[in-house]
């Protein structure tokens, strides 16, 4: 099953269940308040039969607006270490995105004048489905509810202006999540996906989930050993080599690029970057 966050002409939003060519409008406002309903999510989704609208024309929200918590992964894979200068780490490298810098995954990216150095970071990202506390690998597991894309757009002369990461991570405007919550009964293996990115069609990125250092279940295990994991938390795997700060000379991101993010099986976040 696929489930996407639509904006609707009166300001509001509305979950939906993406049905070929077509999304299925469900009661819920969006897909983060579905999860947590309490009910059934999945049989309320899946039996859904409201209005309907194209998805070719369909303005796609982020498909958590509001998530709980965002809690990313950073350094995990093996060639973003090396091209950072980073020694694998012995525990999964965290930090926190705010739900304002969340965008669709058509949207503009917004960058403000006080930056330059902006970089792109295709990922893998999940949603939780189940409040879950000191998880074992089963209940870790049973814990996602599905899959998506993210984009971890990085303000690179913010991100290293200190040791911390947050501030380079979480501009408002700055992230693409989207298109689809993706179930995962409807991926073959969610722990081999090709991953791609591509800057004006350009491949930057390109690699497999099977090379992530700590996979989702590992993360999910791990972040609930200190804080209660709950449903709609929006949580990523982190980014693989080709970034553009790792490169030499340094590329970064321009008004009026085009970055096209590309998961096998849960769609594509294509976002126009704007220079404000």
């Amino acid at each position: 099953m696929r489930l996407s966050t639509v904006r609707r002409p009166d300001g509001t939003t509305r979950a939906g269940r993406v049905e070929g060519d077509t999304i299925v409008l469900l009661d819920q406002p969006c897909v983060g308040t579905l999860i947590a309903s309490g009910l059934d999510w999945r049989e309320t989704a899946a039996s859904a039969t409201g209005e309907t609208i194209p998805l070719a024309t369909a303005d796609l929200a982020p498909l958590v607006p509001n998530p709980p918590k965002i809690v990313c992964m950073g350094l995990n894979y093996a060639t973003h270490l090396k091209e950072m200068g980073r020694t694998p780490p012995t525990h999964p490298t965290l930090f926190a995105k705010y739900t304002r810098s969340l965008i669709g995954p058509t949207d503009d990216i917004i960058v403000p004048p006080v930056t330059n150095a902006v970089d792109w970071e295709g990922e893998l990202a999940f949603v939780i489905g189940t409040t879950v506390r000191f998880a074992d690998e089963r209940q870790a597991l049973e814990a996602i509810a599905g899959y998506t894309i993210m984009n971890d757009v990085t303000m690179r002369d913010w991100q290293f202006r200190t040791l911390q990461f947050l501030q380079g991570k979480t501009f408002e405007g700055s992230t693409p999540l989207g298109p689809a919550l993706v179930t995962p009964d409807d991926i073959d293996n969610p722990s081999d996906l090709s991953l791609r990115t591509l800057v004006n069609g350009a491949v930057m990125q390109k690699s497999r989930t099977s090379d992530l250092l700590f996979p989702p279940v590992e993360i999910v295990r791990y972040v609930s050993q200190f804080i209660t994991l709950e449903p709609g938390d929006v949580l990523t795997t982190g980014t693989p080599g080709g970034v553009g700060h790792g490169r030499d000379p340094k590329v970064y991101l321009a008004d009026g690029d085009v970055v096209t993010v590309d998961v096998e099986g849960l769609g594509v976040t294509r976002n126009t970057v704007r220079f404000s």
